[in-house]
């Protein structure tokens, strides 16, 4: 999808406000121990902590581009289709001609061939749309169902994809398709059928012909690249050791800031022992909360966590740029783009109208 203004930071939070509540309680469970128990063993030491931190950085970094270069991928092809989509209609326009028919007679066979290429439209991205195994992460997560159910409207969810066809096909050609399993590719193969049987009834000469059924090609080779994103996921051994390296770390991180946290302490220590005491009242506040200073490693522990585990999701969320999240592909919407496009490039009567999406989010 596609957001037209930028994401808010308050969507962000309420997204991972679950996981937040739960880095909060993790940070405190250790100085509880340290500071009230005197559990004074109970620490990791900073240095390999970092390492740790660092490789889990690397590793965070790789996941991400890996997943924006399958986003971006995902919309050149995508963009190839807006470019054949508009070529294919203009060489449906003016290739498709014959003096034995009339204009109202070529504009039904123009509107039949761009009728059933929005048709082909529609079957693709209700085929993107659909589940796949390891694109079950957006609608199983608590806080997923949860953003998706109040900011997201995914329309292949809502409609089904008989209903959506019916418009721009006949009866047959709809039941044929619907028996189908690839139904982009069945209605692809109809539209080269029938630009064969315009070919053999004198509608369209060889050359002129030949240039449409490359274009039918180029767009089963688009449609093609689409599937093998869609069908083939992110390697999900790297994905599944990048989720425990960042769970492993957050779990430690709060035993090394406390510590060091602990240490900085000591030094205020210090430094109020070597100042001349202004109040009695204020340094003893002070000092109280030079020894207490861990509890601060709180705060800092939750939000490190929350970066951590905000930059894996979003790598998690964008690696299947078609499964409907906030930051997928808007394939719908480019559909209906399209749609508006090649159906005003034949004249049509009737031109749907834009979509309106729910809170300024573009499927």
């Amino acid at each position: 999808m596609y957001i037209q203004k930028t994401f808010p930071l308050k969507a962000m939070l309420r997204w991972t406000r679950r996981y937040t509540y739960l880095f909060f309680l993790l940070s405190i469970i250790p100085v509880v121990l340290f500071d009230l128990l005197r559990w004074k063993w109970l620490y990791v030491p900073w240095l390999p902590l970092g390492v740790l931190g660092t490789a889990v950085s690397f590793i965070i970094s790789f996941k991400n581009n890996a997943s924006y270069d399958r986003l971006w991928e995902a919309r050149k092809i995508w963009g190839g289709i807006v470019n054949t989509s508009r070529s294919f209609t203009v060489m449906v326009k003016d290739f498709v001609q014959s003096d034995q028919l009339t204009a109202a007679e070529l504009h039904t066979i123009h509107k039949e061939l761009v009728y059933r290429h929005v048709a082909w439209l529609t079957a693709l991205r209700y085929q993107m749309r659909s589940d796949k195994p390891w694109e079950n992460h957006l609608k199983n997560n608590a806080s997923n169902r949860e953003f998706r159910r109040e900011h997201l409207e995914v329309l292949e969810d809502k409609i089904p994809l008989e209903k959506e066809l019916l418009p721009y096909l006949t009866e047959n050609e709809l039941q044929t398709v619907l028996q189908k399993g690839n139904r982009a590719s069945q209605l692809l193969g109809i539209q080269s059928t029938r630009l064969r049987e315009l070919y053999q009834n004198g509608c369209i000469d060889n050359f002129r012909h030949m240039e449409l059924e490359k274009s039918l090609t180029e767009l089963y080779t688009l449609q093609g690249k689409s599937e093998r994103i869609k069908n083939f996921p992110y390697p999900r051994q790297f994905a599944t050791l990048n989720f425990i390296f960042v769970w492993i770390f957050i779990i430690l991180l709060p035993y090394g800031m406390m510590q060091e946290f602990e240490a900085l302490g000591d030094r205020i220590l210090k430094s109020l022992a070597q100042h001349e005491v202004k109040t009695a009242i204020m340094h003893q506040v002070q000092v109280f909360i030079a020894r207490h200073f861990e509890w601060f490693s709180i705060p800092f522990s939750a939000l490190i966590s929350w970066v951590f585990f905000t930059m894996e999701a979003i790598g998690e969320n964008s690696e299947n740029p078609f499964e409907g999240g906030p930051n997928d592909v808007p394939i719908t919407d480019l559909a209906r783009g399209i749609e508006i496009d090649i159906r005003q490039l034949i004249d049509d009567e009737q031109i749907p109208e834009p979509r309106i999406w729910k809170n300024d989010i573009i499927l």
